[in-house]
Protein backbone atom coordinates (compact mmCIF):
# COMPACT_ATOMS: atom_id res chain seq x y z
CA UNK A 1 0.00 0.00 0.00
CA UNK A 2 3.06 2.27 1.00
CA UNK A 3 4.43 1.88 -2.35
CA UNK A 4 1.00 2.71 -4.28
CA UNK A 5 0.84 5.49 -2.15
CA UNK A 6 4.39 7.15 -2.67
CA UNK A 7 4.22 8.94 -5.69
CA UNK A 8 1.38 10.85 -4.52
CA UNK A 9 3.25 11.81 -1.55
CA UNK A 10 6.20 13.09 -4.12
CA UNK A 11 3.15 14.96 -5.96
CA UNK A 12 3.62 17.74 -3.80
CA UNK A 13 7.05 18.48 -4.48
CA UNK A 14 6.48 17.86 -8.31
CA UNK A 15 3.78 20.60 -8.25
CA UNK A 16 5.85 23.06 -6.09
CA UNK A 17 8.58 22.66 -8.29
CA UNK A 18 6.92 23.79 -11.02
CA UNK A 19 5.45 26.68 -9.24
CA UNK A 20 8.97 28.23 -9.53
CA UNK A 21 8.21 29.22 -13.07
CA UNK A 22 5.49 31.12 -11.80
CA UNK A 23 5.69 35.05 -11.26
CA UNK A 24 7.69 36.84 -9.15
CA UNK A 25 6.10 40.09 -7.79
CA UNK A 26 8.17 42.85 -6.22
CA UNK A 27 10.88 45.45 -8.34
CA UNK A 28 13.91 43.30 -9.65
CA UNK A 29 17.53 44.71 -8.35
CA UNK A 30 19.79 46.64 -10.50
CA UNK A 31 22.62 48.17 -8.60
CA UNK A 32 22.71 51.99 -8.96
CA UNK A 33 24.84 54.28 -10.96
CA UNK A 34 27.25 55.63 -9.08
CA UNK A 35 27.53 59.84 -8.71
CA UNK A 36 28.97 61.72 -11.64
CA UNK A 37 32.60 62.95 -11.92
CA UNK A 38 33.83 60.48 -9.24
CA UNK A 39 35.87 58.36 -11.65
CA UNK A 40 38.63 60.62 -11.78
CA UNK A 41 41.59 61.60 -9.90
CA UNK A 42 41.48 63.22 -6.07
CA UNK A 43 41.45 67.06 -6.42
CA UNK A 44 44.24 66.85 -3.36
CA UNK A 45 46.51 64.28 -4.56
CA UNK A 46 49.14 66.85 -5.68
CA UNK A 47 48.97 69.00 -2.18
CA UNK A 48 49.56 65.45 -0.39
CA UNK A 49 52.92 64.60 -2.96
CA UNK A 50 50.54 61.22 -3.70
CA UNK A 51 50.61 59.34 -7.11
CA UNK A 52 48.30 57.69 -8.88
CA UNK A 53 49.49 54.25 -8.01
CA UNK A 54 46.89 51.86 -6.31
CA UNK A 55 47.44 51.66 -2.64
CA UNK A 56 48.44 48.67 -1.42
CA UNK A 57 45.89 46.17 1.29
CA UNK A 58 48.42 45.78 3.54
CA UNK A 59 49.41 50.04 3.89
CA UNK A 60 51.04 49.65 7.14
CA UNK A 61 54.41 48.04 5.41
CA UNK A 62 54.68 50.98 3.66
CA UNK A 63 56.38 52.38 7.03
CA UNK A 64 58.94 49.24 6.76
CA UNK A 65 58.72 48.42 10.72
CA UNK A 66 58.71 45.20 11.52
CA UNK A 67 57.22 45.94 14.99
CA UNK A 68 53.91 47.74 13.85
CA UNK A 69 53.24 44.87 11.47
CA UNK A 70 53.18 42.35 13.46
CA UNK A 71 51.03 44.74 15.53
CA UNK A 72 48.60 44.78 13.09
CA UNK A 73 49.06 41.30 11.88
CA UNK A 74 48.21 40.09 15.99
CA UNK A 75 45.26 42.59 16.02
CA UNK A 76 43.74 41.10 12.90
CA UNK A 77 43.48 37.70 14.49
CA UNK A 78 42.54 38.30 18.37
CA UNK A 79 40.83 41.66 18.70
CA UNK A 80 37.27 41.53 20.14
CA UNK A 81 35.44 44.22 17.87
CA UNK A 82 36.46 41.39 15.03
CA UNK A 83 35.55 38.58 16.49
CA UNK A 84 32.19 40.10 17.01
CA UNK A 85 31.73 41.07 13.69
CA UNK A 86 32.61 37.25 12.25
CA UNK A 87 30.22 35.96 14.17
CA UNK A 88 27.68 38.43 13.06
CA UNK A 89 28.69 36.86 9.61
CA UNK A 90 28.24 33.30 11.08
CA UNK A 91 24.23 34.43 12.55
CA UNK A 92 23.86 35.87 8.50
CA UNK A 93 25.08 32.84 7.12
CA UNK A 94 22.81 30.80 9.25
CA UNK A 95 19.73 32.89 7.98
CA UNK A 96 20.17 33.05 4.59
CA UNK A 97 20.43 28.82 5.25
CA UNK A 98 17.43 29.31 7.06
CA UNK A 99 15.24 31.15 4.20
CA UNK A 100 16.97 28.67 1.72
CA UNK A 101 15.49 25.61 3.46
CA UNK A 102 11.38 27.18 2.43
CA UNK A 103 11.99 26.20 -0.67
CA UNK A 104 12.05 22.36 1.15
CA UNK A 105 8.73 20.40 2.31
CA UNK A 106 7.81 20.14 5.57
CA UNK A 107 7.21 17.01 7.29
CA UNK A 108 5.74 15.75 10.60
CA UNK A 109 6.02 12.55 11.59
CA UNK A 110 4.03 11.55 14.65
CA UNK A 111 3.39 7.53 16.39
CA UNK A 112 1.88 6.63 19.94
CA UNK A 113 0.33 3.76 21.72
CA UNK A 114 -2.51 3.52 24.38
CA UNK A 115 -3.91 0.92 26.55
CA UNK A 116 -7.44 0.89 27.85
CA UNK A 117 -11.09 0.85 26.76
CA UNK A 118 -13.10 2.91 24.92
CA UNK A 119 -17.14 3.54 25.44
CA UNK A 120 -17.07 2.97 21.72
CA UNK A 121 -15.48 -0.01 22.10
CA UNK A 122 -18.19 -1.32 24.95
CA UNK A 123 -20.65 -0.45 22.72
CA UNK A 124 -18.93 -2.46 19.63
CA UNK A 125 -18.71 -5.49 22.51
CA UNK A 126 -22.48 -5.58 22.83
CA UNK A 127 -23.58 -5.30 19.78
CA UNK A 128 -21.34 -8.52 18.52
CA UNK A 129 -22.29 -9.92 21.51
CA UNK A 130 -26.33 -9.56 20.62
CA UNK A 131 -25.76 -9.95 17.05
CA UNK A 132 -24.50 -13.84 18.24
CA UNK A 133 -27.71 -14.08 20.69
CA UNK A 134 -29.50 -13.63 17.83
CA UNK A 135 -28.06 -16.18 15.87
CA UNK A 136 -28.30 -18.60 17.91
CA UNK A 137 -32.16 -17.89 19.21
CA UNK A 138 -30.75 -17.84 22.64
CA UNK A 139 -33.69 -16.12 24.63
CA UNK A 140 -32.69 -13.15 26.80
CA UNK A 141 -30.62 -11.45 23.86
CA UNK A 142 -31.71 -8.10 24.18
CA UNK A 143 -30.04 -8.08 28.10
CA UNK A 144 -27.16 -9.09 26.33
CA UNK A 145 -27.08 -6.01 24.19
CA UNK A 146 -27.87 -3.84 27.31
CA UNK A 147 -25.74 -5.83 29.90
CA UNK A 148 -22.75 -5.75 31.74
CA UNK A 149 -21.06 -6.87 28.03
CA UNK A 150 -17.52 -4.55 27.45
CA UNK A 151 -14.76 -5.03 25.51
CA UNK A 152 -11.38 -5.93 27.08
CA UNK A 153 -8.47 -3.36 27.93
CA UNK A 154 -6.27 -4.01 24.77
CA UNK A 155 -3.62 -1.60 23.26
CA UNK A 156 -4.37 0.53 20.15
CA UNK A 157 -1.43 2.04 18.01
CA UNK A 158 -1.52 4.89 15.72
CA UNK A 159 1.04 6.68 13.27
CA UNK A 160 1.00 9.44 10.98
CA UNK A 161 2.96 11.44 8.35
CA UNK A 162 2.28 14.65 7.06
CA UNK A 163 4.16 16.38 4.44
CA UNK A 164 3.56 20.23 2.90
CA UNK A 165 5.32 22.11 0.60
CA UNK A 166 4.54 26.17 -0.42
CA UNK A 167 4.00 26.56 -3.96
CA UNK A 168 6.69 29.81 -4.50
CA UNK A 169 3.72 31.10 -7.54
CA UNK A 170 4.28 34.77 -6.17
CA UNK A 171 8.23 34.41 -4.85
CA UNK A 172 7.35 35.41 -1.59
CA UNK A 173 10.39 32.86 -0.49
CA UNK A 174 12.86 33.58 -3.30
CA UNK A 175 12.47 37.51 -2.67
CA UNK A 176 13.11 36.80 1.12
CA UNK A 177 16.18 34.70 -0.28
CA UNK A 178 17.73 37.55 -2.11
CA UNK A 179 16.86 39.92 1.03
CA UNK A 180 18.65 37.48 3.46
CA UNK A 181 21.96 36.75 0.74
CA UNK A 182 22.06 40.64 0.58
CA UNK A 183 22.25 40.67 4.55
CA UNK A 184 24.84 38.25 4.41
CA UNK A 185 26.94 40.13 1.97
CA UNK A 186 26.02 43.03 4.30
CA UNK A 187 27.46 41.41 7.28
CA UNK A 188 30.59 40.49 5.60
CA UNK A 189 30.97 44.65 4.56
CA UNK A 190 30.53 45.68 7.67
CA UNK A 191 33.23 42.51 8.93
CA UNK A 192 35.36 44.59 6.79
CA UNK A 193 34.91 47.93 7.62
CA UNK A 194 36.02 46.51 11.51
CA UNK A 195 38.86 45.14 10.23
CA UNK A 196 40.02 48.46 8.27
CA UNK A 197 39.24 50.28 12.04
CA UNK A 198 41.41 47.95 13.68
CA UNK A 199 44.15 48.31 11.51
CA UNK A 200 43.83 52.12 11.81
CA UNK A 201 43.62 52.01 15.39
CA UNK A 202 46.30 49.68 15.64
CA UNK A 203 48.88 51.71 13.18
CA UNK A 204 47.86 54.99 14.88
CA UNK A 205 48.13 54.32 18.70
CA UNK A 206 51.70 52.86 17.28
CA UNK A 207 52.83 56.23 15.72
CA UNK A 208 51.39 57.95 18.13
CA UNK A 209 53.24 56.20 20.93
CA UNK A 210 56.42 56.86 19.13
CA UNK A 211 56.03 60.87 18.18
CA UNK A 212 55.27 60.79 22.12
CA UNK A 213 58.40 59.10 22.98
CA UNK A 214 60.34 61.78 20.39
CA UNK A 215 58.30 64.86 22.19
CA UNK A 216 59.54 63.03 25.29
CA UNK A 217 63.13 62.78 24.86
CA UNK A 218 62.72 66.67 23.78
CA UNK A 219 60.68 67.71 26.67
CA UNK A 220 63.54 66.38 29.37
CA UNK A 221 66.41 68.04 27.51
CA UNK A 222 64.16 70.71 27.61
CA UNK A 223 64.12 70.43 31.60
CA UNK A 224 67.68 69.87 31.84
CA UNK A 225 68.52 73.17 30.18
CA UNK A 226 65.88 75.02 32.16
CA UNK A 227 67.62 73.79 35.18
CA UNK A 228 70.97 75.11 34.29
CA UNK A 229 69.40 78.34 33.41
CA UNK A 230 67.58 78.26 37.03
CA UNK A 231 71.62 77.50 38.87
CA UNK A 232 73.00 79.95 36.77
CA UNK A 233 70.54 82.44 37.56
CA UNK A 234 70.38 81.46 40.92
CA UNK A 235 74.28 82.17 41.20
CA UNK A 236 74.04 85.83 39.98
CA UNK A 237 71.23 86.64 41.57
CA UNK A 238 73.64 86.11 44.92
CA UNK A 239 76.20 87.59 43.21
CA UNK A 240 73.94 90.63 42.97
CA UNK A 241 74.35 90.64 39.27
CA UNK A 242 70.61 89.80 38.96
CA UNK A 243 67.74 90.88 40.91
CA UNK A 244 64.99 88.08 42.46
CA UNK A 245 62.56 88.66 39.63
CA UNK A 246 65.20 86.78 36.59
CA UNK A 247 65.37 84.31 39.45
CA UNK A 248 61.50 83.83 39.72
CA UNK A 249 61.07 83.86 35.83
CA UNK A 250 63.37 81.27 35.88
CA UNK A 251 61.76 79.30 38.39
CA UNK A 252 58.78 79.44 36.37
CA UNK A 253 60.18 78.28 32.39
CA UNK A 254 61.80 75.24 34.94
CA UNK A 255 58.27 74.12 36.60
CA UNK A 256 56.54 74.86 33.63
CA UNK A 257 59.16 72.20 31.69
CA UNK A 258 59.19 69.86 34.43
CA UNK A 259 54.94 69.96 34.18
CA UNK A 260 55.26 69.17 30.46
CA UNK A 261 57.09 65.63 30.82
CA UNK A 262 54.07 63.56 33.37
CA UNK A 263 51.47 64.35 30.36
CA UNK A 264 53.59 63.44 27.92
CA UNK A 265 54.48 60.35 29.08
CA UNK A 266 50.63 59.87 30.55
CA UNK A 267 49.74 60.17 26.69
CA UNK A 268 52.70 57.58 25.37
CA UNK A 269 50.97 55.05 28.15
CA UNK A 270 47.52 55.70 26.94
CA UNK A 271 48.45 54.57 23.60
CA UNK A 272 50.27 51.21 24.73
CA UNK A 273 46.98 50.26 27.04
CA UNK A 274 45.14 51.20 23.79
CA UNK A 275 47.24 48.79 21.75
CA UNK A 276 46.76 46.47 24.30
CA UNK A 277 42.77 46.58 23.97
CA UNK A 278 43.51 46.05 20.45
CA UNK A 279 45.44 42.88 20.86
CA UNK A 280 43.17 42.28 23.14
CA UNK A 281 45.30 41.37 26.04
CA UNK A 282 45.01 43.01 29.51
CA UNK A 283 46.59 46.35 30.42
CA UNK A 284 49.63 44.85 32.07
CA UNK A 285 50.31 42.48 29.09
CA UNK A 286 51.02 45.89 26.95
CA UNK A 287 53.67 45.30 23.84
CA UNK A 288 56.79 46.08 25.32
CA UNK A 289 57.98 46.27 21.74
CA UNK A 290 55.69 49.36 21.11
CA UNK A 291 56.96 51.24 24.41
CA UNK A 292 61.06 50.97 22.53
CA UNK A 293 60.01 52.84 19.67
CA UNK A 294 61.74 56.38 20.26
CA UNK A 295 60.94 58.22 16.71
CA UNK A 296 57.65 57.17 14.38
CA UNK A 297 59.07 55.68 10.90
CA UNK A 298 58.32 57.24 7.69
CA UNK A 299 56.50 56.49 4.41
CA UNK A 300 59.38 54.36 2.45
CA UNK A 301 57.71 55.83 -1.08
CA UNK A 302 55.38 58.42 -1.91
CA UNK A 303 51.80 58.00 -0.56
CA UNK A 304 49.73 55.82 -3.07
CA UNK A 305 46.05 56.55 -3.93
CA UNK A 306 44.58 55.45 -6.87
CA UNK A 307 41.38 57.12 -8.35
CA UNK A 308 37.70 57.75 -7.36
CA UNK A 309 36.42 54.24 -8.81
CA UNK A 310 39.08 52.11 -7.19
CA UNK A 311 37.90 53.72 -3.83
CA UNK A 312 34.37 53.32 -4.35
CA UNK A 313 34.99 49.90 -5.35
CA UNK A 314 37.03 49.29 -2.39
CA UNK A 315 35.57 50.90 0.40
CA UNK A 316 33.60 48.21 2.22
CA UNK A 317 31.06 50.88 3.95
CA UNK A 318 30.13 51.24 0.07
CA UNK A 319 29.73 47.68 -0.49
CA UNK A 320 27.26 47.55 2.42
CA UNK A 321 24.87 50.29 2.06
CA UNK A 322 24.41 49.14 -2.09
CA UNK A 323 24.36 45.37 -0.34
CA UNK A 324 21.43 47.19 2.21
CA UNK A 325 19.34 48.38 -0.56
CA UNK A 326 19.49 44.90 -2.68
CA UNK A 327 18.38 43.80 0.71
CA UNK A 328 15.70 46.14 1.30
CA UNK A 329 14.79 45.85 -2.21
CA UNK A 330 13.98 42.38 -2.37
CA UNK A 331 11.87 42.81 0.72
CA UNK A 332 9.37 44.90 -1.68
CA UNK A 333 8.61 41.46 -3.16
CA UNK A 334 8.15 39.53 0.03
CA UNK A 335 5.71 42.21 1.41
CA UNK A 336 4.12 42.34 -2.63
CA UNK A 337 3.38 38.68 -2.41
CA UNK A 338 1.43 39.00 1.01
CA UNK A 339 -1.24 40.57 -1.37
CA UNK A 340 -1.51 37.03 -2.77
CA UNK A 341 -2.93 33.32 -1.83
CA UNK A 342 -0.29 31.17 -0.18
CA UNK A 343 -0.94 28.04 -2.04
CA UNK A 344 0.33 24.63 -0.18
CA UNK A 345 0.26 21.30 -1.13
CA UNK A 346 0.41 18.67 1.14
CA UNK A 347 -0.09 14.85 1.48
CA UNK A 348 -0.57 12.69 4.21
CA UNK A 349 -0.68 9.03 5.54
CA UNK A 350 -2.26 7.81 8.92
CA UNK A 351 -3.07 4.77 10.74
CA UNK A 352 -4.86 3.62 13.92
CA UNK A 353 -5.13 0.14 14.57
CA UNK A 354 -6.04 -1.91 17.61
CA UNK A 355 -3.16 -4.65 19.17
CA UNK A 356 -2.73 -7.75 16.83
CA UNK A 357 -3.83 -6.30 13.81
CA UNK A 358 -1.68 -5.22 10.93
CA UNK A 359 -2.07 -1.55 10.70
CA UNK A 360 -1.00 -0.81 7.35
CA UNK A 361 -3.76 -2.77 5.73
CA UNK A 362 -6.35 -1.16 3.86
CA UNK A 363 -9.06 -1.41 6.53
CA UNK A 364 -7.31 1.05 9.07
CA UNK A 365 -5.04 3.00 6.87
CA UNK A 366 -6.17 6.67 5.40
CA UNK A 367 -4.33 8.76 3.26
CA UNK A 368 -4.82 11.99 1.47
CA UNK A 369 -3.14 14.55 -1.40
CA UNK A 370 -4.38 17.82 -1.79
CA UNK A 371 -3.50 22.08 -2.50
CA UNK A 372 -4.32 24.46 0.31
CA UNK A 373 -5.34 27.94 -0.90
CA UNK A 374 -4.88 30.28 2.23
CA UNK A 375 -5.71 34.04 1.35
CA UNK A 376 -6.33 36.46 4.12
CA UNK A 377 -8.49 38.79 2.98
CA UNK A 378 -8.65 41.23 6.15
CA UNK A 379 -5.18 42.06 5.94
CA UNK A 380 -5.09 43.37 2.82
CA UNK A 381 -4.97 46.95 4.55
CA UNK A 382 -2.05 45.53 6.30
CA UNK A 383 -0.42 44.17 3.95
CA UNK A 384 -0.93 47.24 1.59
CA UNK A 385 0.74 49.28 4.34
CA UNK A 386 3.37 47.08 4.62
CA UNK A 387 4.31 47.28 0.63
CA UNK A 388 4.80 50.83 1.31
CA UNK A 389 6.73 50.77 3.93
CA UNK A 390 8.92 48.76 1.84
CA UNK A 391 9.38 51.15 -0.83
CA UNK A 392 9.71 53.74 1.60
CA UNK A 393 12.72 51.73 3.46
CA UNK A 394 14.48 50.81 0.02
CA UNK A 395 14.05 54.79 -0.90
CA UNK A 396 15.93 55.48 2.36
CA UNK A 397 18.67 52.74 1.61
CA UNK A 398 19.29 54.39 -1.74
CA UNK A 399 19.61 57.52 -0.46
CA UNK A 400 21.84 55.74 1.88
CA UNK A 401 23.85 54.55 -0.78
CA UNK A 402 24.12 57.65 -2.34
CA UNK A 403 25.22 59.80 0.98
CA UNK A 404 28.04 56.45 1.78
CA UNK A 405 29.71 57.35 -1.79
CA UNK A 406 29.76 60.98 -1.43
CA UNK A 407 31.10 60.59 2.32
CA UNK A 408 33.81 58.03 0.82
CA UNK A 409 35.07 61.08 -1.76
CA UNK A 410 34.62 63.40 0.83
CA UNK A 411 36.53 61.78 3.52
CA UNK A 412 39.60 60.98 1.31
CA UNK A 413 39.51 64.41 -0.14
CA UNK A 414 39.48 66.16 3.07
CA UNK A 415 42.59 63.45 4.76
CA UNK A 416 44.45 64.47 1.49
CA UNK A 417 44.03 68.17 2.43
CA UNK A 418 45.22 67.55 5.80
CA UNK A 419 47.70 65.78 5.33
CA UNK A 420 49.19 68.30 2.38
CA UNK A 421 48.71 70.91 4.97
CA UNK A 422 50.68 69.16 7.31
CA UNK A 423 53.52 67.93 5.13
CA UNK A 424 54.48 71.64 4.01
CA UNK A 425 54.08 72.51 7.91
CA UNK A 426 56.67 70.07 8.68
CA UNK A 427 58.61 71.33 5.94
CA UNK A 428 58.86 74.65 7.50
CA UNK A 429 58.98 73.24 10.78
CA UNK A 430 62.28 71.47 9.76
CA UNK A 431 63.49 74.58 8.16
CA UNK A 432 63.16 76.15 11.56
CA UNK A 433 64.41 73.61 13.20
CA UNK A 434 67.29 73.63 10.91
CA UNK A 435 68.25 77.37 11.15
CA UNK A 436 67.68 76.93 15.16
CA UNK A 437 70.23 74.41 15.19
CA UNK A 438 73.21 76.50 13.24
CA UNK A 439 71.79 79.58 15.61
CA UNK A 440 73.03 77.26 18.36
CA UNK A 441 76.16 76.31 16.61
CA UNK A 442 77.03 79.80 16.43
CA UNK A 443 76.54 81.10 19.85
CA UNK A 444 78.48 78.18 21.41
CA UNK A 445 81.51 79.32 19.58
CA UNK A 446 80.92 82.50 20.05
CA UNK A 447 80.42 81.35 23.58
CA UNK A 448 83.52 79.23 23.86
CA UNK A 449 85.54 82.10 22.30
CA UNK A 450 84.53 84.65 25.30
CA UNK A 451 82.32 86.59 22.95
CA UNK A 452 79.06 86.15 24.38
CA UNK A 453 77.69 84.99 28.12
CA UNK A 454 76.26 81.56 28.93
CA UNK A 455 72.66 83.16 29.16
CA UNK A 456 72.79 84.01 25.67
CA UNK A 457 73.59 80.08 25.11
CA UNK A 458 71.25 78.64 27.23
CA UNK A 459 68.95 81.05 25.41
CA UNK A 460 69.88 80.10 21.98
CA UNK A 461 69.05 76.34 23.24
CA UNK A 462 65.90 76.92 24.42
CA UNK A 463 65.31 78.28 21.18
CA UNK A 464 66.62 75.34 19.42
CA UNK A 465 64.67 72.99 21.97
CA UNK A 466 61.51 75.10 21.38
CA UNK A 467 61.94 74.30 17.14
CA UNK A 468 62.28 70.59 17.91
CA UNK A 469 59.34 70.01 19.90
CA UNK A 470 57.19 72.18 17.39
CA UNK A 471 58.42 69.41 14.71
CA UNK A 472 58.24 66.74 17.00
CA UNK A 473 54.69 67.67 17.78
CA UNK A 474 54.24 68.19 13.65
CA UNK A 475 55.70 64.17 13.07
CA UNK A 476 52.56 63.26 14.91
CA UNK A 477 50.24 64.98 12.87
CA UNK A 478 51.56 64.23 10.22
CA UNK A 479 51.26 60.17 10.90
CA UNK A 480 47.94 60.41 12.13
CA UNK A 481 47.13 62.38 8.91
CA UNK A 482 48.87 59.88 6.73
CA UNK A 483 46.75 56.52 8.92
CA UNK A 484 43.64 58.96 7.90
CA UNK A 485 44.29 58.93 4.45
CA UNK A 486 44.97 55.20 4.35
CA UNK A 487 41.82 54.99 6.50
CA UNK A 488 39.64 56.94 4.23
CA UNK A 489 41.08 54.78 1.15
CA UNK A 490 39.61 51.94 2.88
CA UNK A 491 42.81 49.86 2.68
CA UNK A 492 43.87 46.64 4.83
CA UNK A 493 40.21 43.99 4.69
CA UNK A 494 40.95 42.04 2.16
CA UNK A 495 44.45 40.75 4.14
CA UNK A 496 44.11 37.49 5.82
CA UNK A 497 44.26 36.53 9.23
CA UNK A 498 47.47 34.81 10.54
CA UNK A 499 47.94 33.01 12.97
Amino acid sequence: MIRRLAPLLLSSAILGALGLAACTVGPNYHPPQAIPHADGGFVSAGEAGAVADQAPDAWWTLYDDKVLTDLVTRALVANTDLRQAEANVAKARAMLSEARAARLPTTTLTGGATYGRSAAADSSAGLAAAEQAALAKVPGANSAVFGPTLARPEWVYDAGFDMNYEVDLFGRVRRSIEAAHADADTARAARDAVQITVASDVARAYLDGCAYAEELAVARRNVELAKSDLDLTEQETRAGTLSNLESARARTVYEQAEAAVPTIEGLKNADLFALAALLGVAPKDAPEAAGRCTTPPKLARPLPVGDGTTLLLRRPDVREAERTLAAETARIGVATADLYPTVSLGSSISTVAPQGVNPFSNNYLSWGVGPLISWNFPNLVVARARVREARATAQAALAGFDGTMLTALKETEQALTFYGAELRHNAALTRARDDAKIAYDLVQQRFHAGTISQLDLISAEQTLIQAEQQLAQSDQSLVEDQVAVFKALGGGWKTPAKG
